[in-house]
């Protein structure tokens, strides 16, 4: 019997799970994510700014420093300024200074430099949060997941790298689960997932584990009890950042798409998840519409379709479809 920590970096909040086998127990938090708590930090700061650490999902930070730059000297170690982009001459071309981590490290102990710290994994922060659950710091599986675009080769967008990624994953095996990989077996592509990992190893555990926070959900959804012996059905997870959903054939991923969730409405949903199951969706026309990409293997009527889970923070933007969706909870045993 295992004692797990599990944990969903997202744009908007971080999502943690403490499950205990042996008990059945499991405990839940969610809170501010890592990158708008590291926003408002780096909002107040006055003044020069060192930043050291790891890469970490962007969004606002990326955003405030290169705005920051503007205005003060703003210094990055080299593994920090990924977060900002993968190209360092992009980097600096906002300003922004690149040092080798050693030099950073010693910015941050002068009095002229204010200075953050990276990275999406905090384990002073989830020590407070798991001892303030009553449960002790110490587990046997960490499973972590977020989302990585990957490093993309000089020329090539992350989107459609990403894409590639994922294509090539699942014409080998078509399964949410080939995305779980071994904190030591990472691919060198995922860096923010690296970087995850090796952030992790500060809390107590014997293994760790990560995946893309897409094909978890994916994952997830498809636990639910309401899926089990289905032939045909889909799920959909709309977070706050990106909305992806799958068709699910026999227990393979048959195809799926990706989009930002701000470029979602009622109608593209409800239009999108009537196509996706036949396969009438395109890489080459999502990325268009401004989505992330698409990719089938397998296709179904979707008449034949029984059932659509979702799930996400952002799942009311489904309010009012025409379509039957039903909420998922794995959790729930019938």
């Amino acid at each position: 019997m295992s004692r797990y920590l599990l944990i969903d970096v997202g744009a908007g909040t971080l999502d943690l799970l403490c499950y205990d086998e042996s008990t059945g127990e499991h405990f839940k938090a969610v809170i501010k994510s890592p990158v708008r708590t590291l926003a408002n930090a780096i909002e107040n700061l006055r003044g020069n700014l060192v930043v050291t650490g790891v890469e970490m999902g962007g969004g606002r930070v990326s955003s405030l420093l290169k705005k920051k730059a503007r205005s003060d000297r703003v210094v990055m170690s080299v593994e920090a300024a990924a977060t900002v982009h993968h190209d360092p001459d992009r980097v600096a071309s906002y300003g922004i200074l690149i040092v080798p981590a050693e030099e950073a490290r010693a910015l941050a102990g002068r009095p002229d430099y204010a200075h953050v710290a990276l990275a999406d994994i905090e384990p002073e922060r989830i020590r407070r949060i798991v001892e303030g659950l009553g449960i002790p710091f110490r587990f046997d599986i960490i499973g972590l997941c977020a989302q990585d675009h990957g490093v993309a080769p000089p020329g090539v967008s992350h989107l459609d790298f990403r894409h590639r990624l994922f294509a090539s994953a699942l014409d080998q095996s078509p399964f949410p689960h080939t995305f779980v990989h071994p904190g030591n077996q990472i691919p060198a592509a995922f860096n923010r997932l690296r970087c995850m990992a090796r952030t992790a190893l500060q809390i107590p555990a014997d293994e760790i584990y990560v995946m893309d926070s897409g094909m978890a959900a994916i994952q997830g959804a498809c636990c639910d009890p309401l899926c089990k012996g289905r032939k045909h059905f889909m799920v959909l997870d709309i977070a706050t950042s990106h909305t992806v959903a799958a068709a699910i054939a026999e227990g393979e991923i048959a195809g799926f798409f990706e989009y930002h969730t701000h470029d979602m409405t009622l109608g593209k949903l409800d239009r999108l998840l009537r196509e996706l199951p036949g396969g009438k969706i395109s890489h080459a026309r999502i990325v268009r519409d401004g989505g992330h990409g698409a990719y089938t293997r397998k296709r179904f009527d979707y008449r034949t379709t029984e059932l659509i889970v979702v799930t996400g923070p952002r799942r009311a933007l489904l309010t009012g479809s025409r379509l039957t969706c039903t909420n998922g909870a794995p959790w729930v045993t019938i």
